[in-house]
């Protein structure tokens, strides 16, 4: 007898459902904000990379609260290389000029050449902070405090955010992103380049003041760029060519561009645009630099891209001999004896027992029924 019921609906297969409908996330979320605001009002931003390292990192156990301890533990196995990399990357800048007199007249040469038909014969920096640089902090300076500020932060969180939700995304973009930071600090070796506020301080360039930072105290958070400006003094003042603060901008972009509607294309590309306005503003580097580091972003997406295929390719030409014995069938075992052959079945027809005997043989019951049947 068949028996009907109804379909069962298919296995979810995404996370289940907090049972205390996200109160744990929300009062978890609560205390990082006001514990990193805190830390902010007293220490300063996170802008060294191990710092803010540390802050992504309370936010993603603040996020999933919930998961296991061994989850978090394997977000800091995966970014302890990638911080400490980022670290010597840092201080490694420090030693790119060697002593060595750094480039400044070509890159003003190159600015006046490209835009002094517009500013006067000045570069854009000298030209900007004309019109825009005031005693006093207007809202544009509060901006630009921001933009400068989230260059130590936005590609760090990207990557988090690939880390928890596509962990081969982020090994994807955390190539792309090496090799334009070891591109970027080859350069520093090669062509140490001085920036703005650099020339004006020498007598390059008229008087350029570095304001990256001044915008924070309009709301009276004067601590608030301690760790970006100890930075500023402790860093390579010649590491301007290319510009990594653009190039960063534009490569967490253009990395997420394909994957986001067009409609919000623009809003994405106005961000590296806004970071540039806010580094040539400031002092703090040339068009010029901006250019440059541009094309090591489309230098970094075709030169990874190329070698992913090729490995790619490499590896369906040559598979690994893991993977070759798995495909072979198990050797069969010399010392142990060979199964025997199967006998063909007999030509022969069964011989039919005479009905008398079939009639002894079953019972009284049975032999009634065959009869009469």
């Amino acid at each position: 007898m068949a028996v009907v019921t109804d379909p069962q609906p298919p296995a979810r297969t995404d996370p289940p459902a907090s049972p205390d409908g996200g109160r744990r996330r929300i009062v978890a979320m609560t205390v990082w904000a006001v514990a990193f605001v805190a830390a902010w009002l007293a220490i300063g931003l996170p802008t060294d990379p191990a710092y803010a390292f540390v802050w992504i990192w309370a936010a993603t156990i603040a996020w999933n609260s919930e998961r296991p301890w061994r989850s978090h533990l394997r977000f800091a196995r995966d970014w302890v290389p990638v911080v400490l990399l980022f670290v010597v990357y840092n201080l490694s800048r420090g030693f790119a000029d060697n002593g060595a007199t750094p480039h400044a007249m070509e890159l003003i040469v190159a600015d006046r050449f490209m835009f002094g038909w517009a500013t006067g014969g000045e570069v854009p920096t000298v030209w900007l902070q004309q019109h825009l640089y005031h005693p006093q902090v207007h809202w544009w300076d509060v901006a630009a405090s921001w933009v400068y500020f989230s260059h130590f932060v936005v590609a760090l969180a990207a990557a988090a955010v690939l880390w928890i939700r596509d962990r081969h995304r982020w090994a994807a973009y955390m190539r792309r992103w090496g090799f334009l930071c070891a591109a970027g600090l080859v350069t520093y070796f090669v062509y140490p380049a001085a920036p703005p506020w650099w020339a004006a301080q020498n007598g390059l360039l008229t008087e350029v003041a570095r304001i990256s930072t001044r915008g924070w105290k309009a709301f009276g958070m004067h601590g608030a760029g301690n760790v970006l400006n100890a930075g500023q003094i402790a860093s390579n003042p010649v590491a301007a060519m290319p510009s990594l603060h653009t190039a960063w901008a534009l490569f967490v972009v253009l990395f997420f561009l394909t994957a986001t509607r067009r409609r919000w294309w623009p809003l994405l590309l106005a961000y590296p645009l806004a970071m540039t306005f806010t580094l040539v503003y400031s002092g703090e580097h040339y068009v010029i630099d901006v250019l440059v580091g541009w094309a090591y972003v489309g230098m970094t997406f075709l030169v990874v891209g190329l070698a992913e295929r090729g490995w790619a390719a490499w590896r369906t030409r040559h598979p690994s001999a893991k993977s070759d014995q798995a495909k072979e069938p198990p050797p069969t075992p010399t010392n142990q004896p060979e199964p025997p052959t199967p006998r063909e079945p007999d030509p022969t027809p069964p011989t039919r027992l005479p009905g008398r005997l079939i009639m002894k043989l079953l019972p009284s019951s049975t032999a009634c029924r065959a009869i009469t049947s």
